[in-house]
């Protein structure tokens, strides 16, 4: 009797314990990249009788195993924050502490701190990147709040330029200094009378000329080693800087009349400009934009994956360490069985809530089971006292 109520006694403990999983499952529902737990169980099987027969034996009760990961994948939901990250596929991002552990998780929620290093939002934790070399470094952009201006070097020019024209000026071309001061020059083109073909070029900054060249036409085609302009710009105040006017590409002189189409198409060089984005791409490199246009790339993530579910262990804050020093792989996204990276993504819990709540009524059924054996082996055992009592 004192055995059935012991062996009761196991599954209720049991159940207790499975219930404890459901609702640690059922609290995280909504915690990104968390990964839910499934109790295991087990029977404890009885003794040999005195000939050594395990026949008819009755068993021991209920063994509580622990429980076992479920690493599947969550949902993806978009959010409005581009440094909130998401691995559409295989992969943990890599996270390292103050110590100098190393930790991995599918919680995406990151941020740059004020020294500009790219953490973890729920640990503090510095998010790790894969350098040249393969080494594991943090992700920082301390020092780049700024692009830096690029003078202008080339300007490239379209259209037609006609025979017919006595003259023909291209105002209003834009060329960055070296220090990133924008400046608003003009050409003025004639046809040299001497030379059949050939432009005389006059670059002007208002009434003050910059310098002069020439271009040359056969045919209304540019002429190969005649299509380029080069000259030498000094702004008020400024370094010099070294222009080439390039109409190799989509220039003719046709004759059309007095009226020419001649225009910039492209002229390379910016100002200096502010941060003003940060996000990453689906190979998981950063790429900062700044107001002057420029995009720059930076560090790139690096992705983990366990070779077996048996190296994982959960520990805190929706993170998972190796097990007994056991090898995790590292990569990047895109990168043999490693996924994309998702920006403005996180991954939602891999919890099921119905699945939880089917969990639930078996683990009360049982418990209630236990309990009833348990109340039936007591009322047994007072009648047998009552019994000896007499």
């Amino acid at each position: 009797m004192i055995d059935s109520i012991l062996i009761a006694e196991s599954g209720l403990n049991g159940f207790e314990q499975g219930l404890r999983t459901i609702s640690d499952n059922t609290a995280n529902l909504n915690t990104p990249g968390f990964k839910g737990a499934v109790e295991q169980f087990s029977d404890m099987a009885g003794g040999q009788t005195g000939n050594g027969s395990t026949f008819g034996q009755p068993g021991l009760g209920l063994d509580t195993l622990g429980t076992t990961l479920n690493l599947s994948a969550g949902t993806l939901q978009s959010t409005s924050n581009p440094l909130d990250l998401a691995v559409n596929g295989d992969g943990f991002f890599t996270l390292r502490d103050t110590q100098g552990n190393i930790h991995y998780t599918q919680d995406g929620q990151f941020e740059f701190n004020d020294g500009g290093t790219l953490v973890s939002s729920v640990t503090g934790e510095d998010v790790m990147a894969l350098d040249a070399t393969k080494a594991l470094v943090p992700i920082s952009i301390a020092g780049l709040d700024t692009s830096a201006a690029q003078a202008t070097s080339k300007v490239t020019f379209v259209g037609n330029l006609s025979s017919g024209a006595t003259t023909d000026t291209v105002s209003a071309i834009n060329v960055i200094d070296n220090a990133g001061t924008s400046h608003s020059l003009s050409l003025t083109l004639v046809p040299d009378t001497a030379t059949s073909g050939q432009w005389d070029l006059t670059l002007q900054d208002g009434s003050t000329t910059v310098g002069t060249a020439s271009i040359a036409f056969t045919n209304g085609a540019v002429v190969a080693g005649s299509d380029t302009a080069s000259f030498t710009y000094t702004p008020a105040g400024s370094t010099p800087v070294d222009l080439t006017f390039d109409f190799s590409t989509d220039v003719t002189s046709s004759n059309s009349g007095s009226s020419s189409t001649l225009a910039v198409s492209n002229a390379d060089g910016f100002a200096a400009g502010q941060l003003t984005g940060k996000t990453f791409d689906s190979s998981g490199t950063l790429a900062l934009t700044y107001s002057n246009g420029q995009t720059v790339k930076k560090s790139q993530l690096a992705l983990s994956q366990y070779t077996s579910s048996d190296d994982v262990v959960a520990t805190n804050s929706n993170e998972f360490s190796a097990k007994d020093g056991s090898q995790w792989k590292t990569g990047v996204a895109g990168d043999g069985d490693f996924g994309q990276i998702q920006s403005s993504t996180l991954e939602a819990s891999n919890v099921d809530l119905s699945d939880e709540f089917s969990n639930l009524v078996i683990m009360q059924r049982g418990y209630q089971a236990c309990s009833q054996v348990v109340s039936t082996a007591s009322d047994m055992l007072t009648a047998l006292f009552g019994m000896m009592t007499k």
